[in-house]
């Protein structure tokens, strides 16, 4: 589903005007370098990805404030680890169901400006968040925000696609990255705003919310235009892939969604419970772990954009081989570790797990071609729901037997990357110059 970098003649709207002023200078960057040929793997259309990677970055920084100031929630409302998992599973399963449905309708019928609909859901979620009376509230907060991404990541992801021109994988690790920056600097902010000026500071981050929602607004002029141009253009096949059987495609889809659940889980535990974690085994104050969680987040948002562009290298399968079980030594060494090795081994973990979301992502819809946003939606929301449901269990578990041994049981789950020797090769690696 590539786009081409030239807008036909018929077309009203001219690039720079379609794009709605996104950024500065981005009609010259979406105009700049075009290839003349159509459909190919060329220079992506750098504004709108930018763009869309930018208001994925401000989309999960409020998002992962839930997360940060977690600290504060179970001391403010007297709350259990278990009732700390069930907020994280609130949202994110808010956040998981609708992302497929979501995602395969507008692949039939795409909607411009969803995403900023979907963003007006986190404003009002933040709102109630920064302001709620009692837990039951605080639970319909973050199941706003979840709905908000549910609308906000399948038609986000299509966007990156259709600014990919060809370089699927370097685009997706482009909006990726957005994301994982933007989750990173949650507990940076959590420390610097929320904690010392408490909860109903939250709602400053109403703002933020709404610079995400012109940006995305105007995005969705571009989108549009692009919307109705993808029929008119010519849609590469993978070859390999349509020769599959539908059992082939059933067992290689079912075997993505295992590695996502493997990695999903053990992520869970660290973005949930981390900070727990390091102030119950070394006595760390709550801003004293925030910085280790942001360092650990910061490694994911590194890892991520690194993935894509070596899987439109090599090939996604052997990313996700290197990604998922190349993380089973460091997380097996962990939960041993002291202070300073737990910090670097998180950062090494980070940065080797993270890698394989854009690959999976992209193998995905190549698998699965005419797909896009059913496909991104259903990784989006499998990793958000599992996520949740790893969060309560790991809850219960934490309750039950410790903080330190949730990451002893948790270090083997990146073993089931062994599970990528059933995909099939579909893809030829470009070893792009």
């Amino acid at each position: 589903m590539g786009a081409s970098r030239e807008f036909p003649a018929s077309t009203s709207t001219p690039p720079g005007e379609a794009l709605g002023g996104v950024g500065s200078g981005a009609a010259e960057l979406v105009a700049a370098g075009a290839p003349r040929g159509g459909v190919g793997r060329g220079r992506p259309f750098v504004g709108p990805l930018t763009a869309i990677s930018f208001s994925h970055m401000l989309n999960d920084m409020i998002q992962s404030l839930i997360l940060a100031i977690y600290p504060l929630l179970k001391s403010g409302f007297h709350l259990s680890f278990s009732q700390i998992g069930v907020i994280t599973l609130t949202y994110q399963l808010a956040a998981s169901l609708l992302q497929p449905v979501i995602g395969a309708y507008t692949d039939k019928r795409p909607q411009p400006h969803s995403t900023a609909i979907g963003m007006m859901f986190t404003l009002c979620g933040l709102l109630l968040l920064s302001v709620a009376p009692n837990y039951p509230v605080l639970l319909l907060a973050a199941a706003l925000v979840g709905i908000g991404s549910s609308i906000f990541h399948p038609e986000s992801s299509r966007i990156a696609r259709l600014a990919s021109n060809g370089q699927h994988g370097l685009a997706q690790s482009v909006f990726q990255v957005g994301g994982s920056l933007g989750t990173a600097m949650g507990p940076l902010l959590a420390a610097a705003v929320v904690l010392p000026y408490g909860r109903g500071s939250v709602a400053w981050f109403a703002l933020v919310a709404l610079l995400a929602i012109y940006v995305l607004w105007r995005i969705g002029h571009w989108y549009r235009v692009q919307a109705a141009l993808a029929p008119k253009r010519a849609r590469a096949v993978n070859a390999a892939a349509a020769a599959l059987s539908k059992r082939r495609v059933g067992t290689a889809v079912a075997v993505l969604v295992a590695l996502v659940t493997s990695k999903y889980l053990y992520l869970s535990s660290l973005n949930s419970y981390y900070t727990f974690y390091l102030i119950t085994k070394f006595h760390l104050s709550v801003q004293q772990s925030q910085l280790y969680l942001f360092a650990f987040l910061f490694s994911v948002a590194v890892g991520t954009l690194v993935g894509g562009p070596i899987g439109d290298r090599i090939g996604r399968k052997y990313v996700i081989w290197v990604s998922i079980l190349g993380a089973a030594p460091f997380t097996l060494l962990l939960p041993y570790a002291n202070l300073y090795w737990s910090g670097v081994l998180t950062v090494i973990i980070g940065l080797v797990l993270s890698s394989a979301f854009s690959a999976i992502v992209v193998y995905g819809q190549e698998l699965l071609p005419g797909r896009v946003g059913m496909v991104a939606g259903l990784f989006f929301g499998l990793a958000f729901g599992l996520g949740g449901v790893g969060a309560a269990v790991l809850g219960h578990v934490a309750d039950a037997n410790g903080i330190e041994f949730v990451y002893r049981v948790c270090a083997f789950l990146p073993l089931l990357g062994l599970l990528t020797v059933f995909l099939p090769n579909i893809e030829t690696p470009t070893h792009a110059k």
